[in-house]
């Protein structure tokens, strides 16, 4: 089975990941905020470290319960700064907090967080390859920055929208191309 080029040959975890997950369209607002949060985690790291932590960021981040990471606070910060298993930046773990609590914003302005990541391609799945980021990741990362998100510029936010399926990126020859 040919899969994209920068998936590893006989690394399950990533395999898994890419057959399954990357680039289908994504439209539960529970795994969507889940994805949000680890691409935030990824920015300067490996997608594989954070594929390698996923299970403990869900236990250390509530099941990525987004109203109970929007209230985080100083004692969870220290509990989390202590926990092996995860990306233990403070800068990140800090934005996470700040970051879902303008998410939850976001989620009130548009009814939800599905409709705001879509409406940005007017709820349509964009097919290209080989980019870093277009006008889309241009403009919600513009609009994420301005409402006080970090973590998210443009390549972040690419990143993030292949891996939701708003744009997908498998490769020509690659089993899932355009599918």
């Amino acid at each position: 089975m040919q899969r994209c080029s920068w998936v590893p040959v006989g690394d399950e975890l990533y395999e898994n990941y890419h057959d399954h997950e990357w680039g289908r369209p994504l439209h539960d607002e529970h795994r969507l905020y889940e994805m949000f949060v680890l691409e935030l985690f990824q920015a300067g790291l490996s997608w594989r470290i954070i594929l390698g932590k996923r299970d403990a960021f869900r236990k250390a981040y509530d099941d990525f319960d987004i109203n109970k990471v929007a209230c985080f606070d100083e004692k969870k910060i220290d509990e989390l700064m202590q926990n092996k298993d995860i990306i233990r930046s403070r800068n990140k773990i800090k934005a996470s907090i700040t970051n879902s609590q303008i998410l939850l914003d976001i989620i009130k302005t548009y009814g939800s967080f599905n409709n705001y990541v879509w409406s940005f391609t007017n709820n349509q799945v964009i097919y290209e390859v080989g980019k870093t980021t277009n006008a889309i990741s241009d403009a919600m990362s513009k609009d994420l920055k301005k409402r006080g998100v970090k973590y998210a510029g443009s390549v972040t936010i690419y990143s993030f929208l292949q891996a939701v399926g708003v744009i997908n990126s498998h490769e020509e020859g690659c089993f899932l191309y355009h599918k």
